[in-house]
């Protein structure tokens, strides 16, 4: 504690614990014996990892069990319970363990940027954040073992629970988990439940009537749900002659006496029929739909109505059961609802209709996601979209948190969405939406989403021929793998980009190319071949007198100046960008400008003129409210407060940008701040408090593979641990730092180099700075 300012230094994630379960199921009815068998082994996870594996038919009620057990013992679990539908029995695609994995991370604290990209590497990750801590994991809807495997912990304390049509013998025989088959009910427990259900509605139906319909719902939850729901629908109407309708359907289906699946789908049948015309239209109508839950907006999209007549339509199909509704406004099938709607729409639409009804789906979420870019990123540059059609409305977001919330539901639907539309060869949407898309994954970190729809968009654009479409995805594949850490890749990318660019004579995009290439080697710390591209982007910026091109590409050869140990001549490019950027009222462009300033007169001697620039900088981010603008610009003034000897102040701003930084996502740039924060306590005489900061900012370096980072960071916890504990303990760190930099040729790395190799024999103790 230094003038008020704490710290927290734990490498753990501070995020809440997450609390994932789905809520409890209504009227749900015995199965005491499964519950009981489950929760005999739950005091067996003190000792080992307990997985259970819960399989049985469509409909047999495996994820209601599993939720109600789940409920009854979430308090065994303190630290703790995550949920995911693996979706393993969808039409759509399945959730694979990659996919849980990112989410499973995130909501342990896991900054998107810091989730590997490699599979083995989240299932390791995922692992050391679940070790020595209770957690329960529901996997629900699992059809293989690969699908599970990654997603289990590897300490005692856990339990995991599975559930599945598939035996899943593998998890059994290989991970030691143990099966709980799941039967039909028997009949006096479906005539229990259907009695939970309608008693209220229809205290006149007796046992036998009950019996009678249970048998024709093969006894299968799923099924006693829908019919009751009918039964309570129509009270004055008699069991027994609601039952002879069942059966009129049944004989139609010819089903009756035949599996459990095909007794399933005759009571849909039977309350497919009874539905409004509109209801049932629009029943089928979301068969066609590509995602996998819904909300109102979207789905009057797909129809072409108006929202509140949607609205009311989805609540009348949740009511009877042929859908859930899981939060509010947001609604989903059960799996073998969804492929009756499918089978409705394909033999009750015309293909013209279905057609017709992707088409407003599409444009929906074009435009719904170009809205959301401009509420999340209000600095993003203008497009132009194809018009909306007249019977849909534009989804508008009132603020950033609408938008937001709204992404958030929506990233696997407009994943989904983008492969129906591929499927289709629709290439020119498929293109302008993985373009629109690329703005907020980009913020959000989202790889994943990134990389798959970068790749819809390149393979839209290579078969409609649109070379300048090709060169925009290649640019935002290449961002994608440079942000992840795989900057190789990434300026295979760029440059795949400019080569085409330069063949269709695409000067500003040739200009953006040669750039983001510059971008790409600055991040990897290649300076010199950095300056070089933003050299010639200048150079192209002129020839075109595009004033805002000239602003950054200055600003960004400033940059790699700074890098390069020259300050001295960044300083006029940095004026040069700064009176361009204001010229064209780019606030965050002139606050990076002064930031620079701020830098390179810092590294000049001159820390006065230096807090000068980083004031105007910081005023600007918070007049404007960008809390990136602050978290960035922060680290730049709490080193010039160490420049000043004020390492009080230093520590104010670095505990601010720190927070800022976490809240944003952003560990790398979180851990740059730790790292610098260490320094601070050294300057004012607690070493041994700095240790705990560099090595945090070490590790995460390490995880996110930012090598020059990390050389940086070893080089400011060796000298500080040369202090604190002597040579022999701050050998490791200084000998793995020297190996570092010595992979960079450039002037930094050998000034750091020969500091590095003055500490390793006695000499300075000086801690490097950046």
């Amino acid at each position: 504690m230094i003038g008020g300012v704490h710290f927290h230094r734990s490498g753990r994630p501070t995020a809440p614990m997450p609390r994932q379960l789905p809520a409890d199921v209504r009227g749900f009815v015995n199965r005491s014996a499964d519950l009981e068998l489950l929760t005999l082994t739950s005091a067996e996870v003190a000792d080992r990892v307990v997985v259970w594996v819960v399989v049985g038919t469509a409909g047999v009620g495996k994820t209601s069990l599993a939720v109600r057990w789940a409920h009854q013992v979430a308090g065994d679990f303190p630290d703790g319970q995550l949920y995911v539908n693996l979706r393993g029995y969808d039409a759509g695609l399945p959730i694979g363990p990659d996919e849980a994995l990112d989410r499973f991370l995130r909501a342990l604290g896991v900054p998107g940027n810091l989730v590997p990209a490699d599979l083995d590497a989240r299932s390791a990750l995922f692992r050391s954040l679940l070790a020595g801590r209770r957690f329960l994991i529901l996997l629900d809807n699992a059809a293989s073992p690969a699908q599970v495997r990654p997603l289990l912990p590897g300490t005692a304390g856990c339990l995991v629970l599975v559930t599945s049509r598939d035996k899943l013998a593998g998890l059994v025989s290989r991970d030691g988990a143990r099966r709980l088959r799941l039967d039909i009910l028997p009949l006096d427990e479906a005539v229990s439940l259907l009695r939970d259900l309608v008693q209220e509605y229809r205290p006149q139906d007796n046992d036998e009537d009950l019996a009678q319909l249970a048998r024709l719902c093969a006894r299968l939850p799923l099924a006693l749900r829908i019919a009751a729901e009918r039964a309570i629908g129509k009270p004055q109407t008699s069991l027994r002659d609601m039952i002879t309708e069942l059966r009129d359907e049944s004989s139609l289906w010819d089903a009756l006496g035949s599996d459990d699946s095909d007794a399933v789908r005759t009571v849909f049948a039977w309350s497919y029929r009874a539905l409004s015309k509109g209801a049932s239209r629009l029943f089928r109508m979301l068969g066609l739909y590509p995602g996998d839950d819904f909300g109102p907006a979207a789905v009057a999209a797909l129809l072409g109505g108006p929202v509140s007549t949607v609205r009311r339509l989805l609540d009348d199909l949740a009511g009877a059961h042929l859908l859930e509704n899981t939060a509010p406004d947001r609604y989903e099938f059960h799996d073998l609802l969804r492929l009756y709607a499918q089978d409705q729409a394909r033999t009750e639409e015309p293909p013209e209709a279905a057609t017709a009804a992707l088409e407003r789906l599409a444009a929906w979420y074009l435009h719904a996601a170009w809205n959301a870019v401009r509420a999340l990123i209000p600095e993003a540059a203008t497009r132009e979209l194809p018009a909306l059609p007249q019977d849909v409305s534009a989804l508008a977001f009132a603020n950033h948190q609408d938008a937001l919330t709204w992404y958030e539901h929506e990233r696997r639907n407009l994943r989904s969405m983008i492969r129906v539309l591929g499927e289709q060869a629709r290439d020119e949407v498929v293109a302008l939406l993985a373009d629109v898309l690329r703005e907020i994954y980009a913020r959000y970190n989202h790889f994943d989403d990134w990389v798959t729809t970068g790749v819809a968009g390149l393979d839209a654009a290579r078969r409609s021929g649109n070379r300048r479409g090709e060169a925009d995805a290649l640019e935002s594949l290449g961002k994608a793998h440079t942000q992840q850490g795989n900057r190789t890749k990434g300026i295979e990318h760029q440059t795949l980009a400019l080569s085409i660019r330069q063949e269709i004579g695409d000067r500003r995009g040739e200009l953006a190319s040669t750039n983001a290439l510059g971008l790409a080697y600055l991040r990897n710390h290649e300076p010199d071949t950095a300056l070089r591209h933003f050299r010639r982007s200048r150079e192209i910026a002129d020839d075109l007198a595009d004033g805002y091109w000239t602003a950054v590409t200055s600003n960004n050869s400033a940059n790699a100046l700074i890098e390069l140990d020259r300050p001295e001549e960044a300083v006029p490019l940095l004026h040069a960008a700064l009176t361009g950027y204001r010229r064209l009222s780019i606030p965050g462009g002139e606050g990076d400008a002064l930031r620079g300033l701020s830098h390179a007169h810092r590294l000049l001697g001159v820390p006065d003129q230096a807090h000068r620039f980083i004031s105007d900088a910081l005023s600007i981010a918070r007049d404007r409210k960008n809390p990136a603008w602050e978290a960035f610009w922060s680290l730049e003034a709490g080193q010039v407060s160490l420049a000043l000897g004020d390492p009080e102040a230093a520590l104010v701003l670095y505990q601010r940008a720190a927070s800022l930084q976490r809240q944003l996502g952003d560990r790398i740039r979180e851990a740059a701040v730790l790292d610098a924060t260490g320094e601070a306590y050294r300057q004012s005489g607690r070493p041994a408090d700095a240790v705990a900061f560099h090595q945090y900012a070490v590790d995460v370096f390490r995880r996110s593979r930012e090598e020059w980072r990390m050389a940086v960071a070893l080089h400011n916890l060796g000298a500080i641990l040369i202090a604190t504990d002597g040579a022999e303990a701050a050998a490791s760190a200084l000998d793995e730092a020297a190996a570092l930099f010595a992979r960079f040729d450039d002037p930094a790395a050998h000034r750091h180099r020969a500091e590095v190799d003055a500490l390793r024999r006695g000499g300075a103790d000086d801690p490097a700075t950046f």
